[in-house]
């Protein structure tokens, strides 16, 4: 094992960005490592919550607002704004006492300059897909192709070049980091056949005993129970939903409904009648309340899908989003989910559904399989052990 090390974290601060890696950086924290994690204020508390010393640091993304351009060019130059943007807090927060180790997300290019101008090692940490090989050509030639994309390259190189990178080649420093811990699960990553396994391991999703428990447990007298739980934060349509599941599963035979609420999108709250087999809860992570259901309403972003993997659920996917719906068609794929879009939830859609995902038996095999599948490629335990492996690798001090 190796000695205490001063590890460093440098995030992006949107919190499906921060959340998938909490569990890594608690561990770090308790076997003896200083951690600090350089992000924004507004992810301040679930830092700190780990044990992790916060490096507050001024962020140009609107994380916050979550006022994302569709553009692609335009949501890239976001990130490359905020490498500029960070990139000199770093170098005023670490350059008189460098980390041993930098760990970075895979949206903070300032973490991966400031590792190699410093000499130090670096693992990205991935809460998403990973590049395979061809990928960042066939992504550089689709970029190229679109208007101002070439622009958006020659400013990336630019910086490349004057910000102390020793990797200056833009598809190289993008997608192809010298060590990735992918947080999903291997089976949620396309062309995973084609991803360099020399310097990328998937540990799928990283939970522990460090997270803080929702106290949940299923009703002794239920039959079954359903998990409605759409993400923490609102979005357009999403109360039209919730509706729609209430007339989908109130009073459904032998069936307990655990609607999850985020966002203000409360029910109860509006006024609404809320059915008594129905129980409406605040948003948390549901990973707790996930291991005791028997099947889940789901957005599909990348931790929930993971989470529904890792504990063995059947899922009704409703995704919202561009990148939710290729999540959801990949758990469709993998024979544990039923897809309905935004546009088509009716309650009797929703109720088709979920008879259809309880009803097959080959669901249930593959959930099983699946969960099997990811438990084995190791979690929390398994992130941290590499990383320490990378502190032996290039010795602390």
């Amino acid at each position: 094992m190796p000695l205490p090390a001063h590890i460093a974290m440098i995030g992006t601060p949107m919190v499906d960005h921060v959340l998938p890696s909490l569990e890594i950086i608690r561990e770090l924290v308790a076997r003896g490592h200083r951690v600090t994690y350089a992000n924004a204020d507004h992810v301040a508390e679930l830092v700190t919550d780990t044990g992790a010393e916060l490096v507050r640091l001024t962020s140009t993304l609107p994380a916050a607002a979550g006022d994302w351009p569709q553009d692609p060019i335009a949501a890239a130059s976001l990130f490359l704004d905020e490498a500029m943007a960070v990139l000199p807090q770093l170098h005023a927060a670490y350059d008189e006492s460098p980390a041993d180790l930098y760990l970075y997300d895979i949206g903070a290019y300032a973490g991966r300059a400031l590792a190699e101008a410093q000499g130090r090692g670096l693992v990205q940490l991935s809460p998403t897909h990973v590049a395979w090989e061809g990928a960042q050509e066939e992504m550089g030639a689709a970029f190229a192709g679109l208007p101002g994309g070439p622009a958006h390259r020659e400013r990336f190189a630019a910086w490349l070049a004057r910000c102390g990178a020793v990797t200056t080649n833009v598809e190289e420093f993008t997608g192809r980091p010298p060590r990735v811990l992918a947080l999903i699960p291997r089976a949620m990553q396309p062309h995973a056949d084609r991803v360099d396994t020399e310097a990328v391991t998937f540990v799928g999703p990283c939970c522990g005993t460090g997270e803080k428990q929702s106290g949940w447990k299923r009703p002794a007298g239920a039959e079954k129970v359903l998990l409605v739980s759409l993400g923490g934060s609102a979005y357009p349509g999403q109360r039209e939903i919730y509706g729609q599941c209430v007339a989908a599963f109130a009073d459904l035979p032998g069936w307990h409904v655990v609607l999850q609420t985020g966002g203000g999108s409360d029910p109860a709250k509006k006024g609404e009648r809320i059915p008594p087999n129905f129980e409406v809860l605040p948003w948390v992570p549901p990973l707790t309340i996930l291991e005791q259901v028997d099947a889940w309403v789901t957005h599909t972003g990348m931790g929930s899908s993971s989470e529904g993997l890792y504990a063995g659920v059947p899922m009704i996917a409703v995704p919202h989003g561009a990148d939710q719906c290729l999540y959801a068609d990949r758990l469709v794929e993998l024979g544990v989910a039923r897809r309905i879009d935004t546009a088509d939830v009716t309650a009797a859609a929703l109720r088709t559904a979920l008879m259809e995902l309880i009803g097959d038996s080959q669901v249930a095999a593959r959930s099983a399989w699946l969960w099997a599948e990811v438990r084995t490629e190791g979690g929390t335990r398994r992130a941290v052990d590499l990383i320490e492996e990378q502190l032996v690798e290039e010795p602390v001090g």
